[in-house]
């Protein structure tokens, strides 16, 4: 699943790539560091689990809002509107490319498919209650 947090100011997208994302305003604390004043320096957490976004405040000043109610936890859904003090983000989630780790490789696959031979039909077959063979196309 990839989730995103998009800034409403029209900044770079931010793609939450951890389990526990820890969001703030203290570098080397936090692993989204937001340089704002307003912003605490452990403001909130976001987490990832099962396809699903979830906030935490951590007890910040401002607050953390999810479409303009102050929440102290919440579930994020596609298209909300999450602010951390006045920092407001638009929650997008959905499909996205897998992650490739350094060990891992593609491989293309070269060549024609074979097409399927349609000159006879396939059937199933069933045994009747007597065990003689039924087909059904």
């Amino acid at each position: 699943m990839l989730a995103r947090l998009i800034p409403q100011d029209g900044g770079k997208p931010i793609t939450i790539t951890q389990d526990v994302t820890v969001v703030g305003r203290k570098s080397g604390l936090c692993d989204l560091t937001i340089d704002s004043d307003s912003i605490s320096k452990m403001h909130c957490l976001v987490v990832k689990t099962d396809g699903l976004l979830f906030v935490r405040d951590l007890g910040s000043t401002n607050g953390t809002k999810v479409n303009d109610q102050r929440v102290i936890r919440g579930a994020l859904l596609p298209g909300d509107e999450l602010a951390f003090a006045s920092t407001k983000f638009k929650v997008h989630l959905g499909p996205g490319e897998p992650e490739v780790g350094p060990d891992e490789r593609t491989e293309m696959i070269e060549g024609p498919l074979e097409e399927p031979d349609d000159s006879e039909p396939e059937f199933d077959v069933l045994r009747d209650s007597d065990d003689s063979a039924v087909e059904i196309e």
